[in-house]
């Protein structure tokens, strides 16, 4: 097996540093009670890595796809991430119509890649 594709590289970055963002953004739901203060500081901590991850990838990223497609992917990333997020961490049921609307928006997403 050959090293990963450089069209893949940029993929696996942005979602991980999803996944660390998602955390960053959405991971203090589960603790309301905490003090808003800690909540920022921490999250700024988890969005460090999660920047040493971006950043990297669109600029490897900008070698294959466009800056529009870069950000395509990554709200589709971002989508994704979240539905599983909520689901598994918050413990939120995803609703058929979110799973809706996230799949149209992933559709549309789609018409970015149609002009390469």
């Amino acid at each position: 097996m050959g090293p990963i594709s450089p069209k893949l590289v940029p993929v696996l970055m942005l979602l991980a540093s999803n996944v660390f963002m998602t955390f960053a953004w959405y991971g203090h739901l589960k603790h309301r009670t905490a003090a808003l203060f800690m909540v920022i500081l921490t999250s700024w901590m988890i969005a460090l890595p999660e920047y040493a991850l971006a950043v990297p990838a669109n600029r490897i990223g900008a070698a294959v796809y466009s800056p529009a497609q870069l950000k395509t992917i990554q709200e589709v990333i971002t989508l994704t991430v979240f539905a599983v997020f909520s689901a598994t961490y918050l413990g939120e049921p995803v609703k058929l119509s979110t799973l809706l609307g996230f799949g149209l928006i992933a559709l549309g997403a789609g018409v970015v890649f149609l002009g390469k």
